[in-house]
């Protein structure tokens, strides 16, 4: 075991994976995520907290994860290279592992033009790559990167994200490929909607062996309104919706449930594509349809390891 968390354990002993998304408040309350926690906790295995997403200003991850942990969740901090140099990216890895946060997932970060702060300063000084590999080094040689010892172990499962439909699509696998060699013990991907698409990506991941090296989870979003599904097709890169989808949404009687439903087929598809370990389910703004869909998903009870 690399870590030993939750997260790590399920994944280890064969079982399909389920984690969501807490996103922190603009602001310093705490019953917010309090609420998402309670709600999430018993039908997760881990739930990310997400580090200032989309460039907006928010209560830090680290923050969330301990408000999370306190309530008996299991966290994955997100850090984004947008906002830290290598020293600070360090200096938080190691606050988080003493603090009993050991999931983090490595993001390059969205640029800060799409933000409430479109002047601030980015930083980029590594980018998601190669975060990857500074927390293996740190984990596994118990380095810093100036090759300087760390003293104390460094207990971390190490995640990284993948968007399988981004331009160039045929450089994705190769992106990936590069951070399962960076040490990415885990993989939570883009929201899927072209199941087929998605299938046709995973057979070069498997074609490639990285199923063997890594666990990937399909990232599923829950959609409650035709708008939101058209936004995503139109406006959101990295997404491929198919139009039929849209169609569905447009014409349903109840867009709540016509988005819930086809929420749970994309599940039901995604679980029978071979080398797909999980999913991440990022239900932005509808946490409460979390329980709903993993029990009728049949993803419950999550198992005890």
């Amino acid at each position: 075991m690399k870590s030993g968390t939750n997260l790590e354990k399920v994944l280890a002993a064969g079982n399909f994976a389920v984690t969501a998304e807490v996103g922190p408040p603009k602001g310093t309350g705490i019953a917010g995520v309090q609420k998402k926690g309670a709600a999430l906790r018993t039908c997760c295995d881990a739930l990310n907290v997400t580090d200032n997403q989309t460039a907006i200003v928010r209560m830090s991850s680290i923050a969330g994860c301990i408000l999370l942990k306190q309530l008996g969740a299991e966290p994955v901090m997100q850090m984004v290279c947008r906002d830290r140099n290598r020293i600070a990216l360090q200096s938080d890895v190691l606050g988080a592992v003493a603090l009993g946060i050991n999931n983090i997932l490595c993001l390059t970060g969205d640029h800060q033009k799409l933000g409430n702060h479109p002047t601030a300063k980015s930083v980029f000084d590594l980018d998601s790559i190669q975060l990857i590999d500074v927390l293996r080094r740190m984990r596994d040689e118990k380095k810093f990167i100036n090759g300087e010892d760390i003293s104390g172990e460094v207990p971390l499962y190490i995640g990284a994200a993948e968007s399988p439909f981004a331009d160039p699509y045929e450089f994705r696998i190769i992106r990936l490929g590069k951070k399962v060699k960076a040490g990415a013990d885990f993989i939570q991907t883009q929201g899927i909607f072209d199941v087929k698409k998605f299938a046709a990506w995973m057979e070069q991941v498997v074609a490639r062996g990285l199923d063997k090296k890594t666990h990937i989870l399909a990232g599923v979003i829950p959609v409650r309104s035709a708008g939101m599904m058209r936004y995503m097709k139109d406006h959101v890169p990295g997404i491929d919706v198919p139009g039929e989808l849209v169609a569905r949404m447009e014409k349903a009687k109840d867009a709540k449930e016509e988005g819930l439903q086809i929420t749970l087929e994309l599940i039901e598809q995604v679980r029978k594509v071979p080398g797909v370990h999980g999913v991440h389910i990022m239900a932005v703004g509808w946490e409460d349809i979390v329980p709903v869909l993993t029990q009728k998903a049949g993803l419950l009870p999550r198992p005890t390891v």
